[in-house]
């Protein structure tokens, strides 16, 4: 069966147009146009099909689900609801006030925070189906590893006093959470609400990570991959973290880049690294969790996530060299 994205970057590229895909110029305009194509439109219906299970899913019922519950189940718990529940980097200080005051250990809620801008639904299964299901299944494998013992981590060290003081006087009543709609109609435009709003917020970063991975694809030569981000090279890892902090950018808007990426030959491990340090480890999201967590804990989060990534990075490097 003939891929429909691929079919209309053919006919766009080489019918219509005449470019050759062996050139650097057809090669890109064709990754950039399938792509786009096949992101926005599995964006959209995923969007929607998720907004459904998401208008059930409420944040006080994701405290409830959590709270209350012996460590052994809270921390499977949090990062397995952070990952079927991507809360945006805005939702970080209100989770985070209302997990600790419904007495949720600080490692729990810290387990939540780390998996759920990691693990994207919807970017899974855009991963799945652009890139392959294997590399999907291990990214997720790998994301809910980090959160459980990056989470673990934190708890242990006890590190409560370097939460603001405010925080632990703050307490969220019923009327700080927004109303969740019951009858399906209401759930059907809650759902299509979200598809555009997510829409609006993702577009243009999804359209730099398509332009990216395009550029890379068309114009970057493989020789470029093979010297610097091989596995002889023993600093691409580290570098891939570095690179994807300073990124702003969800794990849907990263999966052309890191598709390009595997195309050129650069390690499934460093491809990892990368796309684990952009979507957990993103400035505007440090920036938001600095308004609820003293500097030292900051550092410690960022700490023990860089060394997770670079772990990561260099463990699956070795498997699959």
């Amino acid at each position: 069966m003939t891929d429909p994205f691929a079919f209309l970057a053919d006919l766009l590229v080489v019918r219509l147009l005449g470019l050759d895909m062996a050139q650097s110029l057809g090669g890109a305009l064709h990754f950039f146009i399938e792509d786009t194509a096949k992101i926005f439109t599995l964006l959209a219906l995923i969007v929607f099909v998720i907004g459904l299970f998401r208008s059930m899913m409420s944040p006080e019922r994701v405290r409830k689900l959590i709270g209350g519950r012996r460590r052994i189940v809270a921390y499977p718990a949090a990062v397995g609801l952070g990952a079927v529940t991507p809360f945006c980097s805005c939702s970080s200080i209100p989770l985070f006030i209302g997990f600790l005051e419904a007495g949720i250990p600080l490692g729990v809620t810290m387990a939540f925070l780390i998996a759920s801008p990691m693990i994207n639904e919807i970017a899974v299964v855009i991963l799945a189906t652009s890139i392959g299901l294997q590399f999907a299944v291990i990214y997720v494998v790998t994301g809910l590893s980090v959160g459980l013992i990056g989470g673990l981590l934190i708890d242990g060290m006890k590190l409560e006093r370097y939460v603001e003081d405010y925080v632990w006087k703050i307490r969220m009543g019923e009327s700080a959470l927004p109303d969740h709609p019951e009858s399906w109609a209401e759930r059907a435009a809650y759902a299509w609400g979200e598809v555009k709003s997510i829409l609006k917020r993702l577009w243009l970063y999804v359209f730099i990570g398509i332009g990216i991975g395009a550029f890379l694809h068309g114009y970057v030569p493989q020789e470029f991959f093979t010297q610097y981000a091989s596995v002889g090279n023993p600093f691409a890892v580290p570098l891939a973290v570095l690179i994807g902090i300073p990124l702003y950018g969800s794990a849907t808007s990263v999966i052309p880049v890191a598709e390009a990426l595997l195309a050129k030959g650069v390690p499934v491990g460093t491809v990892l690294a990368l796309m684990m340090s952009i979507a957990a480890l993103s400035l505007p999201e440090i920036i938001m969790l600095k308004q609820v967590i003293k500097t030292k804990l900051i550092a410690i989060f960022v700490g023990i996530l860089a060394v997770a990534f670079i772990i990561v990075g260099y463990g699956f490097n070795f498997i699959f060299s």
